[in-house]
C-alpha cells in the first residue's frame, strides 16, 4: 500500500509530535496536497535549491527537511526570486514539501539525542526542560485467546516503561454481558446473561496517544462494543526539552573530547574556547544555534557547552562563567537528522503497513568553507 503525504506526515507527528515545536516556529506541511501520493521521499536538512533540484531528479512526491521553507510570513511571490523559485519548481513537479525543526530537536530520539550519541554521552537527560508528559493507564477486558491481537495493536502507541517496550500486566476472571436486542455479540445471543472468561490487560501510555490507542484497540478487539477504562496517573513521564546534558564514559581533556567529535564529525575544524588541559565530564549540548543556553548549561554543573552559530560574546562570556565552549557548526551538528529521519521512517512506514522508498540527500553542503 502506497503512503499519502497526510500517512507520512501522521507518521512524523508520532515520531516528533508537531506540538512540540516551539511558538515561533512553523512545522508540517509547507507546500503541496496532503492527499497526493509519498511513494518517494527524499530527507534533507534544509530546503535548498540543491535538496529539491535533487528531489525533483529522482522523482520524489515529498521533502522532508529540518528547516522550514516558509518560517515567516510571505508578503510576496516573485517567481524570479528566493524563495519562489523553489516554490514554484515544486509546484511544477508536484513535489510537497514539510519540515520538522523544534520539534525533532526536543523530541525523544531526536537530533540532540543522535549528537549526544554521536559525541558518546551517557546518563542523557534534557538540558532545557519542558513539562513532564501526562500518563495514562488503560485496562481492557479481552476474551481469552484473543489478548495478544489486542496487546499487539496496543503495542503500537503504549507500553513504553523507559528502555522497555511492550509492558503490560494480565489477570483473568470472569465477565458478565446480556446482549439487547439488536446486539451482533461475538459471544451469547440476545436477551440472555452471558459468563465469558477474560483477561484484564493493563498498559501505559501517554495521554496525547490516548486516541490512537483507543482506535487501535476497538479495530483489533473482538468484542462489538470492547470494554475498556482509562486512568489519569499522577506519576509522570519522561521530561522533555530543548539540548542534552550528560557525562562521558570517563574524563577527558577538552582539547582530546574536540578532537574526538572532530573525527566523529568528519569536521575539517572546529572552534574551541577554554583551556585545552583542563579535564571534561559533564557535557551539556544544544544542535543549532544553542549559545543562549550557556548561562542554564554553567548552572546545571556542565564542564563544556557543544553547539553551533558562537558569536564573539558568546565566547567572552564562557570565558567569564569558567565554561569551555565548542562551536562544531550548524549545519555539522544537525546534519544527522538526515540518517536519523530516515532510519526511523523506514521502521515506522513498513511497521505501518506501507511502501515508501526513503532517501538521503547527496547534495547539500555546508556552506561555510575553510581556506
Amino acid at each position: 500500500m502506497r503512503p499519502r503525504v497526510s500517512d507520512i506526515l501522521e507518521i512524523i507527528d508520532g515520531i516528533a509530535p508537531f506540538r512540540l515545536a516551539e511558538e515561533w516556529d512553523n512545522v508540517g506541511l509547507q507546500l503541496g496536497d496532503p492527499t497526493a501520493a509519498a511513494a518517494r521521499i527524499m530527507i534533507s536538512l534544509d530546503p535548498c535549491r540543491e535538496a529539491v533540484d535533487e528531489a525533483v531528479a529522482s522523482g520524489c512526491q515529498l521533502l522532508l527537511t529540518h528547516h522550514p521553507l516558509i518560517f515567516k510570513p510571505i508578503r510576496s511571490l516573485n517567481l524570479q526570486e528566493q524563495p519562489g523559485k523553489i516554490l514554484a519548481k515544486a509546484l511544477r513537479n508536484n513535489l510537497s514539501i514539510a519540515a520538522l525543526h523544534t520539534n525533532y530537536d526536543i523530541a525523544d530520539g531526536g537530533i540532540n539525542d543522535l549528537l549526544a550519541e554521536r559525541i558518546g554521552l551517557t546518563r542523557v537527560e534534557p538540558l532545557a526542560r519542558h513539562d513532564s508528559e501526562e500518563l495514562v493507564k488503560l485496562a481492557v477486558f479481552v476474551p481469552k485467546g484473543h489478548e495478544e491481537k489486542v496487546m499487539e495493536a496496543l503495542f503500537r502507541s503504549s507500553g513504553r516503561i523507559g528502555n522497555y517496550s511492550e509492558c503490560s500486566f494480565q489477570t483473568e476472571g470472569v465477565g458478565t454481558f446480556r446482549p439487547l436486542p439488536g446486539a451482533e455479540p461475538f459471544l451469547g445471543s440476545p436477551g440472555r446473561r452471558e459468563y465469558a472468561e477474560e483477561k484484564r490487560i493493563e498498559v501505559l501510555l501517554r495521554a496525547e496517544d490516548v486516541p490512537a490507542a483507543c482506535r487501535a484497540l476497538v479495530a483489533a478487539h473482538p468484542y462489538e462494543e470492547p470494554a475498556f477504562d482509562l486512568y489519569p496517573l499522577l506519576n509522570k513521564g519522561s521530561c522533555r526539552g530543548l539540548g542534552r546534558i550528560g557525562h562521558l564514559s570517563a574524563p577527558l581533556p577538552l582539547a582530546q573530547l574536540a578532537s574526538r567529535m572532530k573525527d566523529a564529525l568528519r569536521l575539517v575544524a572546529l572552534r574551541v574556547v577554554g583551556d585545552g588541559a583542563r579535564l571534561t565530564d559533564k557535557v551539556a549540548l544544544c544542535a543549532g544555534s544553542g549559545a543562549s543556553l550557556l548561562r542554564h548549561a554553567h548552572g546545571l554543573g556542565a564542564d563544556v557547552l557543544v553547539t553551533g552559530d558562537v558569536k564573539y560574546h558568546d565566547a567572552r562570556e564562557a570565558e567569564m562563567l569558567g565554561i569551555a565552549l565548542v562551536d562544531i557548526g550548524h549545519f555539522a551538528s544537525e546534519i544527522p537528522m538526515v540518517s536519523g529521519v530516515c532510519a526511523r521512517l523506514r521502521e515506522e512506514v513498513t511497521a505501518k503497513g506501507f511502501t515508501a522508498e526513503i532517501m538521503a540527500c547527496e547534495s547539500e553542503r555546508d556552506p561555510f568553507g575553510y581556506c
